[in-house]
């Protein structure tokens, strides 16, 4: 078994209908050796304060919805082992964004991002059914799988200086995203996502911290894709210039 010792969990509790400012709370527990931070977090709610709200849901750091930070640091509370950190650890909302209750974040504003930089594929014309699936070589896939590991933890744009001072800015892994279709052989649709790209708030706004990429849990390397991004859209600018959209 493993051995069992006591931590205390301090946590930014904020509840909108009674609270006008948040506040923390401290709680002294039993953990084990192998618990990650989000097992103390669920000891919390199952055993000693119901009122807790947090957010979670496969524990396998597949779908990125337990993102919080963790001693002042954006973290993917399922992977965190409770191991990395001394006998007291803070846990916190995700930064940068509008807190619903405790550690909820509300992410619909943010979810409007990514609909901005146009992520599915898009075509000037459908190819038929009876031509059967597109296919790519390996190298092609390549040039996009990794943009394309994002969980949507959110854990970068809680990281990012730019998007905690600009309201305008589209954020790392909705540029990232954006990135992976620009990148995807089959997609036509990279002149009309730069645009978007190129707009207030879209590459240029950009202070290359490098913060994004170094929290992120899958190693999806954001801060590449916007410097990437740059200069494939300033290219794709350039080119309109010259060419007309669709001579190309």
């Amino acid at each position: 078994m493993s051995e069992v010792t006591k931590k205390t969990v301090v946590v930014t509790r904020f509840d909108p209908d009674q609270d006008e400012v948040p506040k923390t709370q401290s709680y002294e527990i039993p953990v084990q050796s192998d618990w990650k931070v989000l097992d103390a977090l669920n000891y919390i709610k199952d055993e000693v304060d119901p009122t807790l709200s947090h957010r979670w849901s496969c524990r396998m750091a597949v779908c990125g919805s337990c993102g919080m930070m963790v001693n002042g640091e954006p973290k993917l509370t399922c992977k965190d082992a409770l191991s990395n950190y001394g006998n007291t650890i803070e846990v916190e909302p995700l930064a940068n964004f509008p807190v619903v209750r405790d550690l909820v974040v509300e992410l619909d504003g943010f979810m409007e991002r990514f609909k901005k930089v146009k992520p599915w594929i898009i075509r000037a014309k459908e190819l038929a059914v009876e031509e059967g699936a597109t296919r790519q070589s390996p190298q092609e896939l390549a040039d996009f799988k990794q943009w394309s590991m994002c969980i949507n933890c959110m854990l970068c744009y809680s990281a990012c200086p730019v998007v905690g001072n600009d309201p305008h800015f589209l954020g790392p892994a909705a540029i990232a995203l954006g990135h992976r279709y620009n990148m995807d052989s089959r997609d036509e649709g990279s002149a009309e996502r730069n645009e978007v790209m190129l707009e207030e708030g879209g590459v240029f706004a950009c202070s290359y911290a490098n913060e994004c990429s170094e929290v992120c849990p899958k190693d999806v390397d954001p801060a590449a894709a916007v410097q990437q991004g740059k200069a494939l859209s300033l290219l794709d600018w350039a080119k309109g210039l010259v060419l007309p959209r669709g001579s190309e």
